[in-house]
C-alpha cells in the first residue's frame, strides 16, 4: 500500500506542476505582439503629388534594367516616356522633341552624364528642362559635382518607387509642371547704378 500511495500521490501532483513549466515556455507573448509600425504606413500619411497626365520624361541609362524599371513605373502613373542607353542620343531626342523632365545618368558609354549635363545647361531649348541625375557612386563628391553644373537633384541607385516619385514632386509646380530648382536659378539681385553694373559678370 505504501508503494501505490506514494505512485499515486506522484501522479496527483503532475498536472500542478505542468501548467508552470508550459507557461515558462510558451511562446504567446511574442505571438500576440502587435506588429511594427511600417514605414509605408508613415509616406500614406502625406498624399503624393503627380505631375498631370502625359508628362514627357526621357531616360538617359545605358542599363537596360535601370531603363526599364523607371519606364514602369512612370508609365503606370501616366507619365509619356522615351529611353537612350547613351548620351548622345538621348540628347539628339531633346533636340527633336524637348522633354519635361529628365532623368540622367553619370556613368554612360561615349560622352559621360556630366558632359551632357553641361551641354544642356547651354542649349537654349535645353537648359530650361529639369534634370534628376542617377547613379550608382556613393562618393559625395559626384553629387555635388553635378549640383554645381547644374543638377536639380539627385537619385542614388539602387531607388524605390516612394524616392522616384518624391524627387519628381519637389520640382511641380502649381500646375503640377516639373520646373528647375529655383535654388539652381541666379539669385534676384537690386538694380544697380548704371556706372556699377558694368562690373558685374554675365550670369552663363
Amino acid at each position: 500500500m505504501g508503494f501505490f500511495d506514494r505512485f499515486w500521490g506522484a501522479k496527483r501532483k503532475a498536472p500542478a506542476s505542468s501548467p508552470a513549466a508550459g507557461a515558462a515556455s510558451a511562446p504567446a507573448p511574442l505571438e500576440a505582439a502587435p506588429p511594427e509600425p511600417a514605414v509605408p504606413a508613415e509616406r500614406r500619411r502625406h498624399q503624393r503629388v503627380n505631375a498631370r497626365k502625359g508628362t514627357r520624361a526621357l531616360i538617359i541609362d545605358d542599363s537596360p534594367t535601370v531603363v526599364a524599371a523607371l519606364r514602369k513605373v512612370l508609365r503606370s502613373a501616366g507619365y509619356e516616356t522615351r529611353e537612350a542607353l547613351d548620351a548622345e542620343h538621348g540628347l539628339s531626342l531633346m533636340a527633336q522633341e524637348p522633354p519635361e523632365l529628365v532623368f540622367l545618368d553619370i556613368i554612360l558609354p561615349g560622352m559621360n552624364g556630366f558632359n551632357a549635363l553641361r551641354h544642356i545647361r547651354k542649349t537654349p531649348q535645353m537648359q530650361h528642362i529639369p534634370v534628376i541625375v542617377i547613379s550608382g557612386n556613393e562618393h559625395a563628391t559626384e553629387q555635388f559635382y553635378a549640383n554645381r553644373i547644374g543638377a536639380d537633384d539627385f537619385m542614388k541607385k539602387p531607388f524605390s518607387r516612394h524616392e522616384i516619385f518624391a524627387r519628381i514632386e519637389s520640382l511641380l509646380d502649381e500646375e503640377h509642371i516639373p520646373r528647375r530648382r529655383r535654388e539652381t536659378a541666379p539669385p534676384v539681385r537690386p538694380a544697380a547704378p548704371a556706372a556699377s553694373s558694368a562690373n558685374v559678370p554675365p550670369v552663363p
